[in-house]
């Protein structure tokens, strides 16, 4: 493998007489088939020498605090939190590298529990999130951080639920609302410490009740209104992902699942190409909320965006899920990456909306459904909402309807 890789002799050497040979050219060979240019193939053999050297890895397991030591004494840093982000540029390759060499080779030590002294009650009220209540992974894993990062705060005063007090948990919702958080997002987060410091005290790990005095901004129903694009701009919208370009042909398939179906930006990301069913002509999509799987009726203009993604763009690869990155390494997007697509798109058609990401297609799918007469029933089954209240939102956003009532002129009636 290095032969190909390396032309001058004395660098073929090196690399061949470097530690853990056969498994650094295992994962080398691994790469190369997940797509890694040649010039990418160069770094990562480079990285792996360096690693191998470093770690010293014998026939041990490493954990990811090892590899974050060693990638900071390499490049002579101080010594910073565990998890926070690299503060060097040569730092976070290193870490990337050892981090999916050794998962390659089974070598990786992951921690059954989160680190630190709150871990193993994280891990508990997760478990009961996703036992009793079962909640989705989503919710559970937006939960538990929002926890993980309010303790983190309080680390070096409380080392126990009993000494955290509401002082702090008051002090921290209102920091967060100085970085910017929206009273939305406050009560959001408020609501979580309540959930988790509820099942606290239902253990008996707090011995003062917190839950019930956490304040959060107040918000009234049905305060905000979703907005979408109109029809006009997500016809615009589709119009920008027209012609031969990869990125077009793939942008294309993903803009109108996200139009025509309303789905969310996971749904869509989770999409796999088992669940296209060419000879019924119908999506299965994935509903985690509802965690259960929702069938949809395959239109001809959606079915020829993923075919024509399919075999032109999509690249042969192992992964079963529909869309994946234009560049190698072959990987499945994101949810993450889905929002970006459809708001760089909008922002160049000078869209105006509070937000301009993936979900606001699914506003606009439902305000479309409700022009065209369907009942709140049926939007709420297209959407896959699991309460009729949810789609209730869409009704107030028919403004041309209340326009016309507000100037029908009642005095001929009387």
């Amino acid at each position: 493998m290095f032969e190909t890789l390396f032309r001058q002799p004395r660098v073929v050497a090196r690399h061949r007489a470097g530690p853990l040979r056969v498994a650094r050219e295992r994962f080398l060979s691994h790469c190369a088939a997940r797509g890694h240019n040649r010039q990418g193939l160069q770094k990562i053999a480079w990285l792996l020498l360096v690693v191998a050297h470093s770690l010293r890895l014998g026939r041990r397991k490493v954990g990811l605090d090892e590899i974050e030591r060693a990638s900071q004494h390499r490049v002579g840093l101080k010594r910073r939190p565990l998890g926070s982000r690299p503060a060097h540029s040569s730092e976070r390759p290193f870490v990337h590298v050892a981090t999916a060499w050794l998962q390659f080779l089974g070598r990786l030590h992951r921690p059954t529990s989160r680190p630190g002294p709150f871990g193993k009650r994280i891990d508990a009220f997760a478990r009961c999130m996703h036992e009793e209540r079962g909640l989705s992974p989503v919710t559970i894993a937006a939960r538990c951080q929002h926890i993980e990062h309010f303790l983190a705060t309080v680390r070096p005063r409380a080392l126990s639920l009993s000494e955290v007090a509401i002082s702090q948990v008051d002090q921290y919702l209102i920091s967060q609302s100085r970085h910017g958080w929206s009273r939305t997002s406050i009560a959001v987060l408020a609501s979580d410490l309540r959930s988790f410091f509820r099942y606290a005290e239902a253990r008996r790990w707090c011995d003062t009740p917190i839950a019930e005095a956490i304040d959060a901004p107040c918000i009234y129903r049905r305060e905000r209104l979703p907005q979408g694009p109109s029809r006009a701009d997500v016809q615009r919208l589709i119009a920008t992902t027209a012609g031969c370009r990869p990125v077009n042909i793939r942008d294309r398939a993903i803009v109108l699942l996200l139009a025509v179906y309303g789905l969310r930006r996971g749904e869509v990301a989770r999409l796999r190409l088992e669940d296209i069913d060419w000879v019924s002509e119908r999506l299965h999509v994935v509903r985690p909320k509802q965690r259960r799987i929702q069938l949809y009726p395959l239109t001809r203009e959606v079915g020829d965006a993923i075919l024509r993604y399919l075999r032109d763009v999509r690249p042969r690869c192992a992964h079963r899920e529909v869309f994946l990155a234009l560049g190698a390494p072959w990987r499945p997007l994101s949810a993450e990456s889905v929002t970006p697509i459809v708001r760089s798109r909008l922002v160049a058609l000078g869209v105006q909306l509070p937000r301009r990401g993936a979900h606001s297609l699914r506003h606009a799918c439902a305000a479309q459904l409700l022009a065209r007469g369907f009942s709140l029933k049926q939007i709420g089954d297209q959407l896959g909402h699991r309460r009729a209240s949810t789609t209730l939102l869409y009704t107030k956003i028919d403004l041309g309807a209340l326009r016309e009532v507000a100037e029908f002129d009642l005095g001929r009636l009387l």
